[in-house]
Formats: structure tokens, sequence, C-alpha cells
């Protein structure tokens, strides 16, 4: 009886995870700046360094982090003066607002809607809902009051729960920070990079790098959303098309939710300043091509790539982090989020979040054709294949994909994880690919039927093993396309003395041998010595055609036993047989002794 149930150690690790999380949740009190305070370091240090070879350290890291935060603040505080603004506004758009809910009244009082309406409500009634009674007493409201982004803390934690404290430590911290950013990258490879200082330094180094990119291109990406929407906004007579630009710039910081509340604004402002139906509906028609031309444009040109998360991974870790920090969290989930993805890079312990959260493919193309063809999936399959041909010389998918799933397959089935049916189902769908990329080619001559070409180069193919090999020779033989060389398949079931005979009776000047590994080279040498004996001058080629993760070391027995060529890949093969077939044809291949 084997046990299933996960080791102690799977049970440790999993505890582990779940007290990191609980520690981020308790300590987000001092962990949320601090991680923002972190970002922003990440952000500032490229231009702090550049400008502190002309004015030196302390002058270059005041004057980055005053600019930078008194712009901040001017922003904020422009944002709230404009709101206060727009708030006053508001009720000159009285009759404005009025006039469309009337146009919605009478929409609503039509009679094909109201019709409509009490078909619902009768409906609803039958069905013993809940629908609204006039007249009926109305359900008390409960209001929760929200205690904001950080749980309050006591004691010395006080002046950091208020939005202006966080925001004087935080401006500290990253002035700090900046000031000593060498000891603190000391202390850092000192602490988690004894004994593995280059996994360290190039985490930390790649960590910074994207992040700074990342936050650089989604800067200029938004900078330029914000300018066409200001300018757009001005276009169509919005009120305050300058700060609804500047706020749609900044709220597309935030992934997903951003874009929609940058675009809310500006179109119910529309709604309530503008006359009519037609110009708010434009704005909203403006703001949906905005933004697929900024999703399709501008992020397809400079922002492709950029962070290096797939779009689910992302939208999980925007989740969890807003879940887990509130609404700082979602705003700093993109960069922790490329952080965690650089760990999951460099660190062993952590490499699942690189699989995980990468938008990297988790699977290699022949991996992944191989899974397909396990799943049954031969319409995927093919698409993958496709795929590849598209980008890559058509003959190469041989070697690179379909070769691969016939030694994964033989594999699997040694050691037991197959069986024979199965890997055969895989030979046959491999086979119908093949069909699929070469609509007619032929399975190939049977042995000692005459050549269509008499001057070719004419080779007799053998497969040691099974369906698997023949199918590898059909592949050889479509591979030779182009050249003067004919690939004629036998059988597994022929015998050592009727191959020589065959060979010597039909004329052939090689013989290809495949023998796909990881089956046991033993037939293929025993074959070899029998061929090299009867026929010293024969051009003898054998096919150890496999994935680089199952090669062997068998090439040097195979020789020593009298092959001419051992290769590993249909290419090699190709080489080979293409400089013996000159030499075979002036009768120059030295003879081989026997083993």
């Amino acid at each position: 009886m084997f046990d299933d149930r996960p080791p102690l150690s799977a049970w440790i690790t999993f505890a582990g995870y779940v007290l990191v999380v609980a520690v981020l949740y308790w300590a987000q009190a001092v962990l949320v700046p601090v991680s923002l305070a972190v970002l922003l370091t990440f952000v500032l240090t490229p231009p702090v360094v550049w400008l502190q070879r002309r004015i030196g350290k302390v002058a270059a890291v005041l004057s980055v982090v005053v600019l930078v935060f008194t712009f901040f603040g001017l922003a904020g505080w422009g944002v709230v003066r404009q709101m206060s603004h727009l708030g006053s506004d508001l009720q000159t758009y009285r009759m404005t607002i009025r006039a469309k809910v009337a146009d919605l009244r009478g929409v609503q009082n039509s009679g094909s809607v109201s019709k409509f309406q009490r078909a619902i409500e009768q409906l609803q009634g039958d069905l013993g809902g809940g629908a609204a009674v006039p007249g009926s007493p109305a359900r008390p409201l409960v209001v929760t009051t929200d205690q904001g982004v950080v749980p309050a803390a006591g004691g010395w934690m006080g002046p950091l729960v208020g939005p202006l404290g966080q925001g004087l430590f935080i401006v500290t911290l990253v002035m700090f920070m900046l000031l000593e950013r060498e000891h603190l990258r000391d202390r850092v490879l000192s602490v988690i990079g004894h004994g593995h200082l280059a996994a360290t330094t190039k985490a930390l180094d790649e960590a910074g790098q994207r992040v700074s990119r990342q936050l650089l291109l989604q800067t200029l990406v938004n900078l330029i959303y914000g300018t066409i929407a200001a300018a757009g906004l001005w276009l169509f007579g919005v009120p305050y098309p300058l700060f609804w630009g500047a706020s749609g710039a900044v709220l597309r910081f935030i992934p997903y939710l951003g874009p929609v509340s940058a675009a809310a604004g500006p179109v119910l402002i529309a709604f309530a300043a503008l006359p009519g139906w037609k110009h708010p509906l434009e704005v909203a028609a403006f703001y949906g091509a905005l933004e697929l031309f900024t999703n399709m444009v501008l992020e397809s040109i400079l922002y492709a790539g950029a962070i290096g998360v797939s779009q689910v991974s992302l939208m999980v870790s925007v989740a969890f982090w807003t879940w887990l920090w509130g609404p700082l969290g979602l705003l700093m989930a993109t960069p922790l989020t490329v952080c965690l993805v650089v760990l999951g890079k460099h660190v062993p312990g952590l490499s699942f979040l690189g699989t995980l959260l990468s938008d990297a493919p988790a699977l290699t193309p022949e991996n992944s054709y191989y899974q397909r063809l396990l799943a049954r999936d031969q319409a995927e399959a093919i698409e993958i294949v496709e795929r590849f041909v598209k980008t890559d010389p058509s003959n190469t998918v041989f070697d690179a994909m379909l070769i691969p799933a016939l030694n994964f397959a033989e594999r699997d089935r040694i050691e037991g994880r197959l069986s024979r049916e199965e890997e055969a189902a895989v030979i046959e769908t491999t086979r119908e690919v093949l069909d699929v990329l070469s609509p007619d080619p032929g399975p190939g001559k049977p042995a000692g039927a005459p050549a269509p070409d008499p001057a070719a180069f004419r080779v007799l193919g053998y497969p040691a093993n099974g369906p698997g090999d023949e199918l590898a020779l059909r592949m050889l033989s479509q591979y030779m396309s182009g050249l003067s060389i004919t690939v004629d398949m036998t059988t597994t079931r022929v015998l050592a003395a009727e191959l020589i005979d065959t060979m010597r009776s039909q004329g052939y000047a090689a013989i290809c041998i495949a023998d796909l590994p990881p089956s046991p080279s033993s037939k293929t040498r025993y074959l070899v010595k029998r061929l090299r004996a009867a026929l010293p001058g024969a051009c003898i080629v054998v096919g150890r055609w496999s994935h680089a993760m199952l090669a062997d070391d068998v090439v040097q027995p195979l020789l020593d036993a009298g092959a001419s060529h051992v290769a590993r890949s249909l290419a090699e093969t190709r080489k080979q047989l293409a400089d013996a077939a000159p030499a075979a044809s002036a009768g120059e291949l030295e003879p081989v002794a026997a083993a």
C-alpha cells in the first residue's frame, strides 16, 4: 500500500506561506508605506544617479525628492480645488439634468415600456418575489463606516495612520533610502545573498530595472492618454477638460478599474452639463475609442511585454493585493507582482511564482504538443504545429516537436506511465498531423520497388523497434525532398539476412536504421555488426533521433560495431546522407572493417 498523503515538509511549507500572508495583513500599517517607499526609491534612483554626478549625492536626492513630491502635492491640491468648484457648478446644471430626467420618465411611461414593467411586476408577485409595494414601510438602511485604508494602530503608530502622517513618513523614508541606497543594498546582499551573491545581485538589478521600466512606460502611456482626453473634452465643450485629462492619466495607474473610473467622471459631467443627448453620447463614444486606441496601439507599441506578467495572473494578483492592503494594494499590485516574478526566476524555492505569474510559456512547444496528444486533442495539437511552422522552416518541426513526442511516448510506456495502446494513439495522432503538413506524402516505397529516378542515391530505411521508428523514417523521407536521394522503407519484421539480401539484390548504397531513444541499442548494435560483416563498403547510418533530455551515450559503441555515422537528429542524418551520396556514386566509399 502506498501512502498518498503529502509529506510533513509540504505541510510545513504551506503553513509558512499562510504565516507570511497573515503577517503581511497584520503588519500592513507598517508594510504598506514601507513598500510604497521602496517602489518609489526604485523609480527615483536613475535620475538621482544621473544628477549626483553633477551636483553631489545630497543635493541630487534633495532636488529630486522635493521636485517630485512638490509636484504630487500641487497635483493633489489642484484636484481638491477643482472638485470643490465642480461641486458648486453642479447646481447650475440642474435644468439640464431635469430635462434629461423628464425624457427618461417619458420613455418609461410609454405604452410598450409600461406594459413590460407591469408584466415583470405581476411575474414577481406570482413567484413570491420581494417587489416593493407602494405604501409599504421602507426597509431600514444600514450604513457601515469605512475605517480607512490602513486599520487603526495604537501607541507609537498613531501618527502613521492618517494620510498626512503616512505621506510625511513615505517622503522621509524615500529620502533616507536614496541617501543610503549603497549601504542598504550591501546589507540586503549580506543578509539574503550570503553564498548566493551572483543570484541575489541579478535579482535586485532585474527587479529595479523592470519596475522602473514598467512605471516609466506606463507613465508615458498615461500622459498621452490624458493629453488626448483633455483635447477631446475641450472640443466637445465639457467643463474642466484639463482636470479630467489629468485625473484620467493618474487613475490609469490603477489596473483594470482605473480606465473605467477615468471615463466615468467626464461622461457623467457631460450628461449633466451638455444639452440634449447627442453630445453626451459622443463623449461616451470618444472615451470608448480612446480606450481601444490606448490598449491596441499605445500599449502594444510602448508597453508590450514590459512587465512580463500574464493578464490572468495580474488579475488574480490585483484581487489578492487589494484584499490584503486595500486601495494602496490595488495601486501597487503591478510592481509588486513584477518583483514576485523576478524572485521566482532567481530564487529556487520560489520558482513556482515565476511559472504561475510570468507571461513566458509554461510549457515548451514540444511538451505542449505532447500534452495535447495525451489529451486526445488533435485539433489543438495541429494548431501548435501550424503556429511553429509559421515562424520556423517547416522541416525543422520534425526535430523540434514530432520526434520528441515519439520519444516521450516511448519513455512513458517503458516507465509504466502509458500503456501500449496509449503510445499507439500518440503515434497515430502524430501520423495524422504529418498528413496535414504534407497532404499526400506517401508512406514510403516498400523495399525492392523501382526508384523513379535511376540516378538517385537509394537508401533503405529500417525501423528497429516498431511504429514509432517507422513514422520517424517517413519524416526522414519527407525531409529528403530537394535532394537526389530516395528512402525506401522496409518493416520491423525483416530479419538481418533478408536485409542483407535486399541490399545486394536491389543495389542500395546505404541503409538508415531508425532506433529512437530511450529504447536500448543492443538490437541495433547486433544488426550493424551483421551488416558490416556482410557489406564492408556499405554506408550504415543509425538514427538515434531524440529530444536533448533523452539523448544517451551510445554513439561510440555503435561506431565501434561498424556504423558509418550515428545521428541525433533528422537534420544531421540528412547532411550525412547528402555527403555520402556523391562518394557512393563515384565508388569512393571506404570499406569499414567489421568490429
